[in-house]
């Protein structure tokens, strides 16, 4: 129900992100049903993904409404009981629908509309992860979404401090983060680049890498090597 897709150059390994208006899709079907015998280990790196969808503008923003930050907090505590629910059983009509309408208007357009000065940090970082390791893409955001968290909250201590109150009803910033990011090790997606086979010593490929995405994300001003080394380094 969106325009984009991801291609990867193997040569190169470079995983770049395609959008036009020429992409959008006449007809979506959502159908809970053929999503049943999807695997645990990709129901939880899809639960990842969608709250990576819903948190880069919820955070990045340098405009947003109340309303679609209400909108995206929604979609994200939705993600988190259908998830649990689907752990228990992955049979679940409703709850698999529940988790595929959330995930469809986590990036529909809708939570972005009336939002400005937005970006897709957590994605250009992972995009790196799965280009280079062939990372399923939502375990690589579960290991970069609290990482960038740790270093990014600065910039909005506001919005943070709402996800903190809203998603997870903890007090402060620190508390908000950590709680996220021992719910994807409660639901078992990785949160440290070890669990993904990738060790330090890899660091500086991955740094070039990044910095390579930044600049066709148009984010290169922010995400300097400095800033990729600090986030990664969180990571280990």
């Amino acid at each position: 129900m969106n325009n984009g897709a991801v291609v990867t150059n193997e040569e190169t390994k470079e995983k770049f992100a395609i959008g036009s208006v020429h992409t959008f899709p006449k007809v979506s079907i959502v159908n809970p049903v053929l999503m049943q015998t999807v695997s645990r280990d990709y129901l939880v790196y899809s639960a990842a993904d969608i709250i990576a969808h819903s948190i880069e503008g919820y955070f990045t923003a340098k405009k947003q409404p109340k309303f679609h930050s209400r909108m995206a907090e929604a979609i994200i505590n939705t993600v988190i009981e259908t998830t649990e629910s689907l752990l228990k059983n992955p049979m679940d009509y409703d709850a698999r629908a529940e988790f595929a309408w959330a995930s469809t208007q986590a990036l529909n357009g809708l939570i972005y509309a009336g939002s400005a000065g937005f970006s897709y940090p957590n994605h250009m970082i992972e995009h790196s992860l799965s280009a280079l390791f062939n990372v399923p893409h939502g375990a690589g955001l579960s290991v970069i979404i609290p990482a960038w968290m740790k270093w990014y909250h600065g910039h909005n201590r506001e919005q943070f401090q709402r996800f903190a109150r809203y998603v997870f009803g903890v007090e402060t910033i620190e508390q908000g983060i950590a709680a996220l990011e021992k719910w994807f090790e409660k639901i078992g997606t990785p949160t440290r680049l070890s669990q993904l086979g990738i060790s330090e010593a890899d660091l500086p490929t991955i740094i070039e890498n990044v910095l390579g995405n930044a600049r066709w994300f148009g984010i290169a001003e922010l995400y300097t090597r400095d800033a990729v080394i600090t986030v990664l380094r969180n990571a280990l």
